[in-house]
């Protein structure tokens, strides 16, 4: 199977959705201390809380890196192979022939960035192809939506003849 990388859009948007979600923990983190922490003069709690801001921090940093450089697909006849992860990688394979449903999606970071994401549904649940640009997004959606239907019709066809076989 050919593995096919992300643009570098996609490592842009996921940066910036880092730094979204960094941001909002930071701002938990201030009220925490502003609220709880500094009037009860905890010291261990300041200490936690610089420890917990420094790591929210590298990580917002790091992660879209590793996670950009460890994202891959594949696309063939058969199956739609993901590996994706930052510090454990996890691998998706799809068989094509078990797709229910098949989505597009796009947030407002993903639009900034022009990604999306190509979700694909299954009797055992959703696996999502992310960060894609959005022509290539659309190119998927459309191919993917071409092979269920030719599925579609050979399991029909398939049908047909073994009825035609029996009677």
């Amino acid at each position: 199977m050919v593995y096919e990388k992300l643009s570098k859009n996609a490592l842009y948007c996921m940066y910036a959705a880092g730094a979204v979600t960094g941001g909002i923990l930071l701002a938990v983190i201030g009220a925490v201390d502003y609220f709880w922490i500094f009037p009860e003069d905890i010291v261990i709690g300041k200490w936690i809380s610089l420890a917990a801001a420094a790591l929210i921090l590298v990580d917002v940093l790091i992660s879209p890196y590793f996670r950009f450089c460890r994202y891959r697909y594949g696309i063939n006849e058969e199956c739609i192979d993901i590996q994706e992860g930052y510090l454990f990688v996890k691998r998706h394979i799809v068989p094509i022939e078990r797709l229910h449903k098949l989505e597009m999606k796009t947030g407002p970071l993903d639009r900034l960035f022009h990604v999306g994401k190509v979700i694909v549904t299954t009797a055992g649940g959703d696996v999502t192809i992310a960060f894609l640009d959005m022509g290539k997004a659309e190119k998927i959606a459309d191919t993917l939506k071409r092979r269920i239907n030719e599925i579609v019709v050979e399991k029909r066809e398939e049908e047909r003849q073994a009825d035609h076989g029996r009677g």
